[in-house]
């Protein structure tokens, strides 16, 4: 029941922070000088963007995470909540397997920080941050789920 009630909020939040997150992305179609720098999914798929209706729904993602990052940084937040959780449901009686997820995601969220590290943007630091702190986190949980497993084997 516990964890029910902690994906379901973990969830909730998801939802409303991607929303939220569309929301306030979506100022991009205002802002035609960000269009060039910002509105990456578009240029893939169009070779020109006349107006805002033809910038793709993503873009207002990558829009609001530069700018406005506060409902990006929970999407991250509660979708790595999400992850972790499911990897601990899922292998939680395979010590091994869980560190082995632990240390892989955390490399995974490390090397996100590391490529949004140059970017000058308010959301680029903070995103920066965010994936460097979480990468840590899943990392020296896997370490100390690893030397208590070392010790309990001793």
């Amino acid at each position: 029941m516990k964890y029910i009630i902690q994906y379901l909020s973990a969830l909730i939040l998801f939802i409303f922070s991607t929303f939220a997150a569309w929301y306030e992305g979506s100022a991009i179609r205002e802002n035609p000088w960000e269009w060039k720098y910002t509105a990456f999914f578009s240029n893939i798929n169009n070779a020109w963007i006349i107006d805002g209706s033809d910038i793709s729904q993503l873009d207002h993602f990558i829009y609001a995470a530069k700018f406005y990052p506060i409902f990006p940084i929970l999407m991250v937040l509660s979708f790595s909540y999400l992850v972790i959780l499911s990897g601990y449901l899922l292998f939680k009686y395979d010590t091994k397997k869980l560190n082995i997820f632990l240390s892989s995601f955390g490399l995974i969220q490390i090397l996100l920080g590391i490529m949004v590290s140059d970017s000058p943007t308010i959301g680029g630091k903070t995103f920066t941050v965010t994936f460097l702190m979480i990468g840590m986190f899943s990392s020296a949980l896997s370490f100390l789920r690893m030397k208590k497993l070392y010790k309990e084997a001793l």
